[in-house]
């Protein structure tokens, strides 16, 4: 796979489209999320750390969202003694493609099934550990709960889910602030205004954050017992919900 470099929005479009995760978008897709999400190779290589520390017999593993494939490679690789079955879930057939050609390098086809299809009405076979990393902001509001709450169900006594999100605060000054924060890491990462700004319109009612305590309340009401912010960076965070 090529590392190509994210300039989708470098030039002025006419009209910016809806943002999809589609063939132009998975090209680019390392140097953009590392460009785009700060902290998030720490928070791959730490779902890992918890995969082998959460991880229990005759239970699967979830990467659900799972794009090109990180957090399942980093669940397989750090459970390979104990032979989790990690099932990784996307809805793009791009993402799906390509993360298929990345688990075959790995060499970790045979401990990784792929599958194409809608993370928010597929079946939860029962899980010790999920993985929703920045995933839940692209399903629709009125979906999440329902979803959650099935998830939830199919987690054993003491699993987790880990849910990363890009948060939005009810304090406005707070939410500018942080938000502000943000562009100047994309600024700082070789993004230009004018990609900020293209790209936060494509995603404009695409991606749909919420707040710390609306995650928060959704875990409480769909059974998990613990909640911990495990993660944050500006207006990034990554919690821990134990069932």
């Amino acid at each position: 796979m090529s590392d190509q470099q994210d300039n989708i929005y470098a030039t002025a479009h006419q009209q910016v489209e809806r943002f999809s995760f589609d063939e132009t978008v998975v090209r680019v897709f390392p140097d953009m999320i590392r460009r785009s999400v700060p902290g998030y190779p720490s928070i791959i290589d730490m779902i890992g750390v918890l995969a082998a520390r959460y991880a229990q017999p005759d239970t699967c593993l979830y990467d659900l969202g799972c794009s090109l494939g990180a957090a399942a490679t980093a669940m397989a690789a750090l459970t390979g003694d104990q032979g989790n079955p990690v099932i990784a879930v996307d809805n793009s057939p791009a993402m799906i493609d390509q993360a298929a050609c990345l688990l075959e390098h790995a060499g970790l086809s045979e401990r990784v099934s792929l599958v194409e299809g809608d993370v928010a009405e597929m079946a939860f076979e029962p899980c010790s550990m999920a993985v929703l990393n920045f995933t839940l902001q692209f399903i629709a509001p009125e979906r999440r709960d329902a979803f959650v709450e099935r998830l939830a169900a199919a987690t054993v006594p003491g699993g987790i889910l880990v849910l990363s999100e890009k948060i939005r605060f009810e304090d406005e000054a707070e939410n500018t602030l942080q938000t502000e924060l943000h562009h100047a890491f994309k600024r700082n990462n070789g993004y230009s205004d004018l990609e900020i700004s293209q790209k936060r319109t494509a995603l404009e009612n695409v991606l749909i954050p919420e707040t710390l305590l609306d995650h928060e309340a959704r875990l409480r009401r769909a059974g998990y017992r613990h909640i911990h912010v495990w993660f944050r960076c500006f207006n990034f965070m990554s919690l821990l919900a134990v069932r």
